[in-house]
């Protein structure tokens, strides 16, 4: 399988911050009297959405069963097969921890200055980062990483991690933002363009998150956690914390159009997966034809099948944004906050906007299919699972088609949605249901985590020792 093309510099291309930001000069090149937040900053955002929006979300395309490998080609198939091994994706650890070497200085520089608000949105992107790679490896270097002093950083354990990305978030978000000094975040902050509103929002929105991933490990720092913080009044995020300077043309366009469509010179990689593909067309939703052309999905997998006619692309489009944190997957968690700790008070309100934002994203109405008798309403009178279960699987739809790595990590926490007990070609088969890949390397069972590679697990003698893909994270507990 050929390696996907880093598309980080790349970004650094792109036209959006001030005349001040020289976009070629390489940060981790410059003096410390050039090395400014502002000039930092969007690079780090930059090399964040870049290696969360092309590796990570090809890797989660597949695994949330949005997408199979294509029969006529192979670019993915160890990928759908489970078996990638450590020395595929390399580039994806790399990258991510480059991006976060420049956030984690624009952390310290506006610590030492007392720019609260320098100081908010580094540590915000600093755990929105750690979050992914914790979740998607398990352990991870976490209080040594990116320290040009430490050549082997200390693996910090997934609990570890948890807890400090807690801390970190709640020590950030109790800095005075009125009492920042210096220079304030503006065309620079790829993200709200310097509004601190919107990335107070996005801290809590995030510190939400990480408690909600905790609701089968630990429940009571879970529960304790989210009162606290929905008590307290706190706001959370009603718009999109995302990158969205994309451009239709070479090196400016979204991460996971550049990597697949356009650097690998093909539309044909990515087909549609029968289980998204049938539960979108079962319950007549309008997004199987934003998500999907004209077609059939094909049972996942099923790479080395080369008769069936008509297998469906999947659509991706050059300036589609990467979301660190969506305005519906901010509804979802509330929702889900809100009815597994608040009696259910407000959920079904929550629930609701989720899906008429994730709607919204595509220009439709989700009026008819949320009302009392449409496929996706509320269940009000049914059972904790279940209303649980509705408001994952209108996640996991919201999640196409860079989030994939998030609504395979909720499967992984909640177990929606369920795994299929038969083949896909079974008339017994449910819609949606996630079937094990027919190409499986794993004796039949779902991966949980992508292991380490090897040049982290060459380099450093603190990793940890290699798990197999199907190796539950620690709090993966279902």
């Amino acid at each position: 399988m050929k390696k996907i093309i880093s598309i980080l510099t790349a970004f650094l291309l792109l036209t959006s911050c001030e005349d001040s930001f020289d976009i070629n000069r390489d940060p981790d090149s410059l003096s410390p009297e050039q090395a400014t937040n502002n000039v930092i900053l969007p690079a780090g955002i930059a090399g964040l959405a870049g290696a969360q929006g092309s590796y990570y979300a090809i890797i989660g395309g597949f695994w949330s069963q949005f997408w199979t490998q294509n029969p006529t080609s192979s670019q993915y198939k160890t990928i759908d097969a489970y078996s990638i091994s450590t020395n595929d994706y390399m580039g994806a650890w790399t990258a991510m921890y480059d991006a976060l070497n420049d956030i984690r200085k624009v952390k310290a520089n506006a610590l030492a200055e007392g720019n609260w608000n320098y100081y908010l949105i580094a540590t915000t992107l600093e755990v929105q980062a750690s979050q992914i790679m914790t979740d998607l490896y398990g352990d991870i270097p976490y209080t040594e990483a990116n320290n040009t002093n430490i050549l082997q950083p200390k693996f910090n354990t997934q609990e570890e991690v948890y807890n400090l990305m807690i801390a970190d978030l709640q020590t950030a978000l109790s800095k005075d933002l009125n009492a920042s000094v210096g220079e304030a975040p503006a065309n620079d902050d790829f993200i709200f363009g310097g509004n601190m509103s919107n990335w107070t929002k996005y801290a809590n929105t995030l510190l939400l998150k990480l408690h909600m991933r905790l609701t089968e490990v630990n429940p009571a720092l879970a529960e304790s956690g989210i009162k606290t913080l929905i008590n307290s009044g706190v706001q959370f995020l009603d718009v999109d914390a995302a990158m969205t300077q994309f451009e239709d043309a070479p090196d400016r366009s979204n991460p996971l159009y550049e990597s697949d469509r356009r650097q690998l010179n093909t539309t044909l990689n990515l087909r549609a997966s029968l289980t998204l593909h049938s539960y979108l067309s079962t319950n007549a939703d309008p997004r199987l034809g934003k998500y999907y052309g004209a077609g059939v999905g094909l049972i996942q997998g099923d790479f080395e099948n080369t008769s069936v006619a008509n297998p469906s692309l999947v659509t991706l489009n050059p300036t589609t944004a990467v979301y660190f944190i969506s305005a519906e997957e901010s509804s979802f968690l509330q929702a889900e906050a809100l009815e597994r700790y608040f009696g259910g008070n407000g959920a079904k309100a929550k629930y609701d906007l989720g899906v008429q934002q994730a709607m919204s994203k595509y220009s439709l109405s989700a009026a008819t299919f949320i009302a009392t008798g449409g496929v996706y309403a509320y269940p009000t009178t049914g059972t904790l699972a279940s209303k649980i279960e509705a408001i994952i699987t209108q996640k996991w739809i919201a999640s196409f088609p860079g989030n994939g790595y998030e609504s395979f990590l909720e499967q992984n926490r909640t177990g929606y949605p369920k795994q299929s007990a038969v083949a896909q070609d079974d008339d017994a088969y449910v819609p949606g249901q996630l079937s094990i890949s027919i190409e499986n390397t794993t004796g039949g069972k779902l991966p949980r985590r992508i292991i380490l590679p090897n040049n982290v697990k060459s380099r450093n003698s603190n990793a940890p020792a290699l798990q197999a893909i199907t190796a539950p994270v620690w709090w993966d507990v279902n």
